[in-house]
C-alpha cells in the first residue's frame, strides 16, 4: 500500500533530480551496491524489533532493506519512504516479491519534514534506521533531527553511511570520494558530531563507532 506524502516547495528540485537519476539506475541499484553498500545488514540485525513492533525506514529506496527487515522480523509491521517515485516503485516491486505488502506502507514524502501521522497514520514508531541516505540529503542534519522525532519513548534510531575512511590508504579515499561525487553523494565529516548534538537535544542517548576502518559510520540514538 502507497501513499503520496507532500513534497516541500525547496526540495521539488532534488525530488527531480533524484526521480532522473534513478530512472534507469533503480533496476540494478541493488546488484551493483551491494559490493560496497556496507554496514547495512549488521545495522538490520541490530534492530532487535519487539513481537509487533513498527519499523520506520527514512529514504527506503528500492526497498531491499525492508524485505530484509521483513524476512528477519516476521512479527512487525513495516513503513517506508522515499522522495523518489521511481524507487519506489522498485520498493513495492521487492516488498511483494518477499511476501510482506501486507504489512508494509510506502509513502512519497521528504525526509527533512515528513508527517507520519499524514503519511501512515501512525504518531512514532518503535524502530527508525537510514542505511547510506545522509550522504546524499542536502539538509541531512534536518532529516537526522527529524528521524529522531518520530522515534517513541524505549525506542532507538540506527544510521550507517559513509566515513572517513580513515584507517584506509589515502589513495582508496580520494579514489572513492572521486566516484562517490559522480552520484551526489558526500560522505558527512561531522556525522558523530551532528548525532551527539541532536540526541542531547532531543533527550536521548548516542552510540557512535567507525565500521570496516572507517569505511562506514554507524549511529545508534536511543530514546
Amino acid at each position: 500500500m502507497s501513499k503520496m506524502g507532500r513534497i516541500e516547495v525547496g526540495s521539488a528540485g532534488h525530488a527531480r533530480a533524484m526521480d532522473t537519476q534513478y530512472a534507469l539506475q533503480r533496476h540494478i541499484y541493488d546488484l551493483t551496491r551491494k559490493y560496497y553498500l556496507l554496514g547495512r545488514d549488521r545495522l538490520i540485525r541490530g534492530l532487535a524489533v519487539p513481537v509487533g513492533g513498527t519499523v520506520l525506514e527514512v529514504a527506503t529506496g528500492t526497498g531491499r532493506n525492508l524485505a530484509l527487515t521483513a524476512k528477519l522480523y516476521p512479527d512487525a509491521r513495516l513503513f517506508g519512504f522515499d522522495i523518489s517515485s521511481e524507487m519506489l516503485k522498485s520498493a513495492d516491486i521487492n516488498i511483494a516479491q518477499g511476501g510482506a505488502r501486507s504489512r508494509t506502507m510506502l509513502g512519497l514524502a521528504e525526509a527533512t519534514a515528513f508527517d507520519p501521522q499524514a503519511l501512515f497514520g501512525e504518531p512514532g514508531f518503535d524502530r527508525v534506521f537510514i542505511s547510506y541516505s545522509l550522504s546524499m540529503i542536502p539538509d541531512w542534519e534536518a532529516a537526522l533531527a527529524q528521524a529522531l522525532s518520530v522515534v517513541e519513548p524505549g525506542g532507538s534510531l540506527h544510521v550507517v553511511d559513509f566515513g572517513q575512511q580513515e584507517g584506509l590508504p589515502g589513495w582508496f579515499r580520494s579514489g572513492l570520494r572521486a566516484w562517490l561525487a559522480k552520484f551526489h553523494v558526500t560522505p558527512r565529516r561531522d556525522l558523530f558530531e551532528a548525532v551527539e548534538r541532536i540526541a542531547k537535544a532531543q533527550g536521548a542517548v548516542a552510540q557512535v563507532q567507525a565500521l570496516y576502518r572507517g569505511y562506514a559510520w554507524e549511529a545508534v540514538i536511543r530514546k
